[in-house]
């Protein structure tokens, strides 16, 4: 049998945008931070095209800011931001969740159930970063299941606007604990294909997050 291919590395690119999403969501790099390209190029080993390349994209998510003669800087988070974020991943994954229900196949479920006890690990070892990823991929496993993949792409852009705001309300243990919870509510309204319960549960779990980081953007 011939060996498989190894795997091709990403470009440069796309090496850089996910670093430098790491090092938003981890707190490496603080609202209002400068980004200073030299440094970042040599911290990476990479040159300051592919970083320029990833600020514009990072830009237009709303994740880091231009101001002309200053260059980028890390955005603040902010309450109208998140708001304005959370209504429109309401509309477009209530729409997904009723795809999802109806086209799914039951791998989905179990899909759903592993990338929720990856959850849970990493969240009783209070390890934010992998919580974070692991809770993409049990969202995603379900969004994915629509097979609208225009739809999907646009809701990815909207999670990679956030992710930082979610790396915020991990860091409280009682809402880790009820993110645990609320996945096994949406577990179990998809394993029933209840499409309402479904949306009411994604409802739920979108509104306890923003009203957790309101009481925190609002200090």
């Amino acid at each position: 049998m011939a060996e498989p291919l190894p795997k091709r590395p990403p470009t440069a690119q796309a090496f850089v945008l996910a670093e430098l999403r790491r090092m938003i969501i981890a707190g490496e790099l603080l609202p209002g931070q400068p980004l200073r390209q030299d440094a970042l190029a040599e911290r990476l080993g990479v040159s300051r095209v592919p970083l320029r390349e990833a600020f514009k994209i990072l830009e237009g998510e709303g994740q880091v800011i231009y101001e002309p003669h200053r260059g980028y800087k890390v955005a603040r988070l902010s309450l109208d931001d998140l708001l304005e974020v959370y209504r429109i991943r309401q509309l477009l994954e209530t729409e997904a969740a009723r795809a999802a229900v109806k086209r799914a196949d039951d791998g989905v479920l179990d899909e759903m159930k592993i990338a929720a006890k990856e959850v849970e690990a990493a969240s009783a070892a209070a390890d934010i970063l992998p919580m974070t990823e692991a809770n993409r991929r049990f969202h995603f496993v379900l969004l994915s299941a629509a097979r609208m993949p225009r739809l999907e792409r646009l809701i990815q852009v909207l999670w990679d606007a956030t992710d930082t705001y979610r790396f915020v309300y991990y860091g409280v243990e009682s809402n880790r604990q009820r993110v645990e919870e609320e996945h096994t509510l949406i577990v179990e309204a998809f394993a029933d294909r209840d499409a309402d319960r479904l949306i009411a549960m994604l409802d739920d779990h979108r509104k306890h997050a923003v009203d957790a980081l309101r009481r925190f953007l609002e200090v």
